[in-house]
């Protein structure tokens, strides 16, 4: 059975970094497509970025420049590379997995979810 976890959140002042890591167990992460999400307390949950199997990435606007996927398929995991923290970017991230035969794309939907790590950026 797939899972997911994530690490790496924390607290950190505006300005600084963060990086992401998803562990994923139970399959090879050759098969998925993963995707970062995040949540912030009265909002919708949205896509952050997502990094296909083949190794392409796409971001929201609002982190394009200041954040970085990257997959190590050899160690199952993916993590999230985080620049330029800002206090509107806190919120509990997720990364999620989805079995795809596109190699470079990034579906729209998940199937397994991680429990998620909260990332709070304040000073």
């Amino acid at each position: 059975q797939l899972q997911l976890v994530e690490s790496g959140g924390g607290l950190v002042q505006p300005g600084g970094s963060l990086r992401l890591s998803c562990a994923v167990s139970g399959s090879t992460l050759d098969y998925y497509a993963i995707g970062w999400f995040r949540q912030a307390p009265g909002k919708e949950r949205e896509r952050v970025s997502c990094i296909s199997k083949g190794g392409a990435s796409n971001y929201a606007d609002s982190v394009v420049g200041r954040f970085t996927n990257s997959r190590d398929n050899a160690k199952n995991m993916v993590h999230l590379q985080m620049n330029s923290l800002r206090p509107e970017d806190t919120a509990v991230y997720f990364c999620a997995a989805a079995a795809t035969g596109n190699k470079w794309a990034c579906p729209p939907n998940y199937n397994t979810w991680g429990m998620g790590t909260q990332v709070t950026v304040s000073s």
